[in-house]
């Protein structure tokens, strides 16, 4: 929060504030900001959750002052030309030298969160595997924290697109539904779904685009799945399944379903490794 002791403080709400990594703060009011000389900061606002006093250059040269950096030090100037204030530079920061005030402030100081902060100190791991570190106390000097994934680490995002986006398909190699159904299964998952269950076996037609969903408790109940749901789909459609594609997972490529695919006159086909379009 920028300073609580403003002069002439105003509370109202005008919106949000928003800093490093996309975090927001409410906007509470606005005052005037004074070293207790002759420096006056005019509707310097106060934001909700905001730790640290910040100064805007950009804010500060919008309102007439003049703003110098030098290897060691920075410089403040009035209209007049006179200098106001002088800022230290400590550790790559300009601190403002503000000592003989009744408050304390920081010039050009941001502070991550630390909970993303240790997730770059380690490598961009993974929330829940921090947690677990935590817990097990396997990270000497790690604090006591808990460790969300409230938002997108964009370096992250960047770092899993190892190959450009497949071309999108343009024209439909099937004439009717249930002529070509595409399988996937996926799982176990951390989020257990309504019914209690951690697996998710998908289905898509490939001339409707239509989506079944079914949910599993194992991977081994991955055939009666199929093969209920395809008794339903064939009644309801009033035609055969012709064709199956899927990967070689051993929930699809087994006896059960090549003995049900033999039987019924369905092909069954599989994907060539690494094919995830």
């Amino acid at each position: 929060m920028i300073s609580p002791n403003l002069r002439k403080l105003e509370l109202k709400e005008e919106g949000f504030v928003t800093s490093g990594y996309n975090n927001k703060g409410r906007i509470l009011g606005s005052g005037v900001k004074s070293n207790g000389a002759s420096f006056n900061v005019h509707n310097v606002i106060l934001v909700e959750g905001l730790k640290h006093n910040l100064i805007s250059i950009s804010q500060l040269c919008y309102k007439g002052f003049k703003v110098v950096f030098e290897p060691n030090h920075c410089l403040i100037y009035d209209a007049c030309g006179s200098i106001v204030l002088v800022g230290k530079r400590v550790n790559n920061i300009y601190l403002l030298n503000l000592h003989h005030a009744s408050f304390s402030i920081h010039c050009l100081l941001t502070k991550e969160d630390d909970t993303w902060l240790w997730h770059i100190r380690l490598c961009h791991i993974h929330m829940h595997h921090l947690n677990r570190l935590n817990k097990k106390q396997l990270v000497e000097r790690l604090p006591k924290l808990k460790f969300e994934k409230d938002k997108i680490c964009k370096a992250c995002q960047r770092g899993k697109k190892t190959k450009v986006s497949f071309k999108p398909k343009k024209c439909i190699s099937t004439e009717r539904p249930l002529e070509l159904l595409h399988m996937d299964l996926f799982g176990p998952s951390r989020t257990m779904s309504l019914g209690g269950n951690y697996h998710a076996l998908v289905f898509v037609d490939d001339f409707s685009r239509f989506t079944w969903t079914l949910f599993l408790a194992a991977k081994n109940e991955t055939f009666y799945a199929f093969k209920k749901l395809a008794k339903v789909l064939e009644n309801e459609k009033g035609s055969k399944i012709v064709s199956l594609r899927s990967d070689h997972g051993g929930e699809f490529q087994n006896e059960k379903f090549e003995h049900f695919c033999e039987n019924h006159g369905i092909k069954h086909n599989f994907l060539v490794p690494r094919t995830p379009q």
